[in-house]
């Protein structure tokens, strides 16, 4: 090779130094990639399913709607309770039975109809006590206090106690006109044995179905403020009466009734 043509050549030394700077650049791109690689880590081989991928972003979730307040000024569902007085202006239109009892006439045919199906069904209902005068409130209640001071009782603990069986004059839904004591014919008795007897069951399971509830559960004694009665029936209207029965609360309980 002559002295022009070698001139175009790198020799052996400026060969090594070009391998060198190749093995160089080689290391630093290979330890590039293996940074990114890191840095960046590919996804999961797993798809997602279409129907999840087009879902819009997770919300917070918002309460349900709530059902619109019952109407606690419909007739049908005025409370009448130790806390709650009848209002002053309070009046009813009465339609006497053929037993001499009166009632609401607004509920004088539903409770005919329930009379009727319970007798249909071989029961022997029977009402001993409905709509009662302020006057026949208050001749029951004070006889009631004189009987419990009969037992001990001071007078002021004698009219707390009396309340709990028999309402204050003016809080008696029985001065509503609304209220009926049903019995069983063949044991008009009062007290909860009467719960036992097949009037009284059949009376507990249907009454709702005509418009009528148990009104003083054995269960809610503290809400109502009267003992519990397995007689004592109060008319709301059979939409009413089927809420109430399948909520399985009392009238307070129902229409939101605030103590105080």
């Amino acid at each position: 090779m002559d002295t022009e043509t070698s001139g175009l050549f790198p020799d052996r030394r400026q060969l090594r130094w070009i391998g060198i700077f190749v093995a160089a650049a080689v290391t630093v791109g290979v330890l590039l990639a293996i940074m990114t690689h890191i840095q960046r880590p590919e996804a999961p081989a797993q798809t997602v399913p279409t129907t999840q991928a087009t879902l819009a972003p997770t919300e917070a979730p918002t309460e349900a709607p709530t059902e619109p307040p019952v109407d606690a000024d419909d007739w049908r569902l005025l409370v009448a309770n130790p806390w709650q007085p009848i209002p002053e202006d309070f009046t009813v239109e009465l339609e006497t039975m053929p037993s001499g009892h009166q009632v609401d006439r607004r509920c004088y045919q539903d409770l005919q109809e329930l009379l009727k199906a319970c007798k249909a069904a071989g029961m022997n209902p029977y009402i001993c006590s409905s709509y009662r005068t302020q006057e026949k409130q208050e001749g029951l209640y004070d006889n009631k206090v004189r009987r419990v001071m009969n037992q001990g009782y001071e007078y002021e603990e004698a009219l707390e106690v009396a309340a709990m069986e028999v309402a204050r004059p003016g809080t008696s839904e029985h001065q509503l006109g609304l209220a009926v004591d049903i019995v069983d014919r063949e044991h008009i008795v009062l007290d909860e044995s009467q719960e036992d007897r097949p009037t009284q069951k059949w009376l507990m399971e249907h009454s709702w179905e005509y418009g009528f509830i148990l009104r003083y559960p054995s269960d809610k004694s503290d809400l109502t403020g009267i003992i519990y009665e397995p007689w004592h029936y109060r008319y709301v209207g059979r939409d009413y009466a089927k809420d109430i029965h399948d909520q399985g609360v009392c009238l307070e309980e129902y229409v939101g009734f605030h103590y105080g």
